[in-house]
This record gives structure tokens, C-alpha cells and sequence, in this order.
């Protein structure tokens, strides 16, 4: 599992805390999505990913169990661990999309990431305004707060901006547009990344704060094609700032 925000926390260098399956599940996770283990190699033998790694044949193959259950590896009597086509890859899983990030920039996966999450937050943002309560807008309004006291933070910007689509996810009362957190993650964080000029900085992290404003006052109002045009407007602003990237 990976913890919601922490790769929005990673931007600022700060580590993840891991144990030794985490560890080895990133690792190679990380290094399949980076293209280091290409689809159709055969990984390295137990033994050689043990010294590599320094980990027990246990925490190894609990590793590579998890990595299959992600549909990245698939283990072979007498061939090996092969690395799965990536039609096979879970990409809803927030591990999985999480090391999208590392990756080398693909036009293609920008296009679907951001296109999915058009699909899933649009939904989101109308059964939000139909089924929300005092208590999801009381959450709304906080993290729009935190987002507000930011003041250019990059980080507490993301994760404000984060916590507001969760608490958006959960008001929808959907168990199945709850898994739209990963994505929007990936998203922000891939805008977050392409910052690097004060002005531009600046000019996106205020016009963030506007449509996260415009959109959770939609959201509290009822309105959902409000609400809609402001997700959008978001959306927008992030693919913008990604496409810069590649």
C-alpha cells in the first residue's frame, strides 16, 4: 500500500518511511515502470535479488507476490519472475501510478491519465453536489483554508488540494469513484513538478486556489454544472502544466 500524499511529499525530498517489502516491492516496481526490467525480461534469481537487495527469500518472494497480484510479474516453473505485458498492469493502483512518476514522460499515458480522470471527477463532482453533507463541506472548506495559508508552499499546496478531491470522492457516496485518488495524485503531482519559474509558479498556484474555491462553493450550493465546469477548469490547469514535461 502507499499512503495518499506521499508522492506530492517526495517533491520536497522528504523520504518515505519503509520496511525491507516495501522497500523491494519499489525497487522493482520502480525499475519495471522506468523501463531498467523491460516488459518480457526475465528478473535476476532469488539468490542474486537477496545479496541485491539484502533481504530474506521470505520478504523476496512476498515482494514478488505482490507485484504479481499488481499484474506486473508473472512467475514461471523452470523460466523464472518475466515481467508482464503492460496491458496486464493494475493502473488503478496508486503504487502502480505513483511510479509513473519517475518515468520517462509519455504523451500517450498523459493523454489516458488525464482523460480518465476527466471521466471519474466529473461524475464525482455532480454526485458530490446532490449528496453531500454539512460535514463533507465542512472538510471541503477546511483543506481550501490550508490551501489558502500555503502561501507558495508547493507541497501544503498539493496536499490541500489533494485532501479537497478526497473529501469531493467520499461525498459521492461511490466506493468504485473513491480510486480516482491515485490518479488525481499522479496529476498533481506531475504539475507540481513542471514548476521551476517563480511567475508561472505563482500564476498556477493562484488560479489553483480560484477553482478549488469556485468548486467546492458549487459543490456546497448544489450546483452541479457549476461544480462540473469548475473540476474541468482544474483539470485543465494541471494538463497544462504536465504537458510541459514531455
Amino acid at each position: 500500500m502507499i499512503e495518499a500524499g506521499s508522492l506530492i511529499r517526495s517533491l520536497s525530498g522528504r523520504p518515505a518511511a519503509r520496511n525491507f517489502h516495501t522497500f523491494v516491492i519499489n525497487e522493482i516496481g520502480h525499475g519495471i515502470v522506468t523501463g531498467r526490467f523491460p516488459v518480457g525480461s526475465i528478473l535476476a534469481s532469488d539468490a542474486v535479488m537477496m545479496e541485491t537487495y539484502g533481504v530474506s527469500r521470505t520478504v523476496l518472494r512476498e515482494a514478488l507476490k505482490t507485484l504479481e497480484a499488481k499484474g506486473m510479474v508473472e512467475a514461471r516453473p523452470k523460466v523464472g519472475t518475466r515481467v508482464s505485458p503492460t496491458s496486464r498492469w493494475s493502473f488503478f493502483d496508486p503504487q502502480v501510478l505513483s511510479w509513473h512518476f519517475y518515468a520517462k514522460p509519455d504523451p500517450r499515458f498523459y493523454e489516458s491519465l488525464f482523460d480518465t480522470r476527466r471521466a471519474l471527477e466529473t461524475r464525482a463532482v455532480r454526485l458530490a453536489s446532490e449528496r453531500r453533507t454539512a460535514e463533507n463541506v465542512r472538510l471541503m472548506k477546511y483543506w481550501l483554508h490550508q490551501m489558502e495559508l500555503a502561501e507558495g508552499n508547493l507541497e501544503a499546496h498539493g496536499l490541500s488540494g489533494l485532501e479537497i478531491h478526497r473529501a469531493i470522492a467520499e461525498s459521492s457516496g461511490s466506493a468504485l469513484l473513491r480510486s480516482v485518488t491515485g490518479i488525481v495524485e499522479l496529476t498533481l503531482a506531475l504539475a507540481l513538478k513542471s514548476l521551476t519559474d517563480d511567475a508561472v509558479t505563482s500564476a498556477y498556484l493562484g488560479a489553483g486556489f480560484e477553482a478549488h474555491t469556485a468548486l467546492v462553493h458549487a459543490i456546497e450550493a448544489g450546483g452541479c454544472d457549476q461544480a462540473e465546469a469548475a473540476v474541468i477548469n482544474l483539470i485543465e490547469l494541471d494538463n497544462t502544466r504536465a504537458a510541459t514535461l514531455l
